[in-house]
């Protein structure tokens, strides 16, 4: 007799998943090459023992990564067999709570993207004067497990779905050092379940609250990140001191560096303010140049590419050093670089795209060092540049920025 019913076939779907999202290798290892080596004993007593209730989760790994904002994030990185475990629950869980979860509510949701964040935010700037910007310090590090809890149990009547739940908030993290540290709070940021726990908190600490108290400020909220409209600067300060006294309940803070209140400056909107400004997801929100369709020039407030994407994105491209690679052809060059190109491209090239042409010409600069890495004859900048853009415009398809006819290495 099982005590928890659960289809194998549901064990084998949630291995397909872990599969194609692919994720680094847990305490034990274990990759996920060596695992689908022995894949049928491997979901056999995954699927023993969460039907029989005797499931523990091993300890996750533990790994500090560089924030984009500077300083180091803390992941939690779990085991192959504990990923397939996770996203079985997920299979079961997600459903019973996405339903309820708030229109604006965008980060870790089929369906919804950044991208629809950032779009819906544009547009209620132009109509609202002022925005507060927020950001939740250590979200997933600090979730308060007896609240989140309760709001599992709310949605969920599966008896070894809120066993299994608890089990992995208290899955301890273990260090490279061997260290083995118990967790009384937080869901790892790098757990397969972990994004919809948090968005399930999320959704009775901030988005129900604001639906209740603040009916008319719209928001937008991407995980612990996100942005509020409001009418005058007198609302915006009183919801700020809301806000931060129903974080307090919760057991939570806003982050003091990432939480401001802006004035969103354009043509109509003459006052000042000191914030004038305000980075959301990769894009910057500021009073920028437009053309009308009938040519004239105004000023509104709209998104484009921040300094902080374009900078990282130009890291990654000296990371590169295509220069230490003259034995690739320009052909495996581009197979090597062009899917992230593409994804640059596809992200924030939505808005303003034109403000992506420093980083894509500074793409350009590197290419042209790779010439001169490879070819002795095109020695010194000038002469490859020009060897390049003749190769761009015979071969426009080569790179995907050469499509968008970037073609030199000035800028």
């Amino acid at each position: 007799m099982r005590s928890y019913e659960i289809p194998k076939r549901v064990v084998l779907n949630a291995f397909k998943k872990v599969k194609q999202n692919k994720g680094a290798q847990g305490i034990d290892e274990e990759s996920l090459e060596k695992f689908e080596s022995r894949l049928n004993d491997n979901l056999y007593r995954i699927w023993n023992r969460m039907t029989s209730g005797s499931y523990f989760p091993p300890a996750v790994k533990a790994v500090e990564i560089e924030k984009k904002s500077g300083g180091k994030r803390l992941l939690g990185v779990p085991t192959v067999g504990d990923r397939v475990a996770q996203m079985v629950a997920k299979i079961y869980f997600e459903p019973l709570v996405e339903k309820h979860f708030h229109d604006d509510s965008y980060g870790y949701r089929e369906g919804k993207s950044a991208i629809d964040a950032v779009r819906i935010t544009r547009q209620r700037c132009w109509e609202n004067d002022w925005v507060l910007e927020f950001d939740i310090k250590g979200l997933f590090d600090n979730i308060d497990h007896e609240l989140l809890m309760k709001a599992v149990r709310k949605h969920v009547k599966i008896p070894w779905l809120i066993l299994y739940i608890k089990r992995w908030l208290k899955a301890p993290f273990q260090y490279p050092d061997g260290k083995v540290e118990e967790r009384r709070k937080g869901t790892p940021q790098g757990g397969v379940i972990s994004p919809v726990l948090a968005n399930l908190f999320m959704h009775y600490t901030f988005d129900k609250w604001m639906e209740r108290t603040h009916p008319d400020k719209p928001f937008a909220r991407y995980a612990d990140d996100g942005v509020i409209h409001c009418r005058t600067l007198k609302d915006a300060e009183t919801l700020l001191e809301n806000l931060k006294e129903r974080l307090k309940e919760c057991k939570l803070e806003l982050h003091p560096e990432k939480t401001r209140i802006v004035y969103c400056k354009d043509d109509k909107r003459k006052g000042d303010y000191p914030n004038t400004s305000f980075d959301f997801l990769g894009y910057s929100f500021r009073v920028r140049e437009c053309k009308s369709k009938k040519g004239k020039i105004f000023y509104s407030f709209n998104p484009a590419v921040s300094n902080t994407a374009k900078k990282i994105m130009k890291q990654t491209i000296r990371r590169w050093k295509l220069h230490l690679k003259p034995y690739l052809t320009i052909e495996q060059l581009s197979r090597e670089i062009n899917p992230i190109i593409r994804g640059w491209i596809n992200y924030y090239g939505h808005f303003r795209k034109s403000e992506m042409y420093t980083v894509l010409c500074n793409l350009n600069r590197a290419l042209v060092k790779w010439v001169i890495s490879k070819y002795k004859k095109l020695r010194g900048l000038v002469r490859a540049g020009k060897w390049l853009g003749c190769l761009a415009r015979r071969e426009p398809n080569l790179f995907i920025h050469w499509k968008m006819g970037i073609f030199y290495a000035t800028g």
